[in-house]
């Protein structure tokens, strides 16, 4: 199998196309399943063609539903961002000068006394 460096080049430019297929065969159906406007039945059309003739039906679909493609892409890309940033958010909590004010809202209000308003002050400036 081995048997000269060209045979190698070979069996490396087999094994990029085999995986860029698989790569662009897995990235057209999950724009599939992604896409909403087309029905379920005109899914299922894209996915027979994909599986009997894989190499023109991508470049048909890369072609008729390109634009689209990347509109969802874009979409589902600000979507995670905006869920990755709200659970930023929810995590990081108050910042201490706020933790500070309502430590002071509380001396204020007579709920703490003193030595409480420190130690809240404290914890919150560490």
């Amino acid at each position: 199998m081995w048997d000269s460096f060209w045979d190698f080049i070979w069996y490396t430019v087999v094994i990029f196309i085999f995986v860029a297929y698989l790569m662009m065969l897995f990235w057209i159906i999950s724009d599939l399943f992604r896409d909403r406007a087309l029905s379920g039945w005109w899914k299922a059309v894209w996915m027979v063609f994909l599986i009997f003739i894989p190499w023109l039906t991508a470049l048909v679909y890369l072609i008729a539903r390109g634009p689209g493609m990347s509109q969802r892409a874009a979409e589902t890309q600000s979507q995670m961002q905006q869920q990755s940033d709200a659970y930023i958010r929810s995590v990081a909590g108050k910042s201490s000068a706020d933790q500070i004010a309502d430590a002071k809202a509380l001396l204020d209000a007579g709920t703490i006394d003193q030595q409480e308003f420190e130690a809240l002050k404290a914890k919150a400036l560490s």
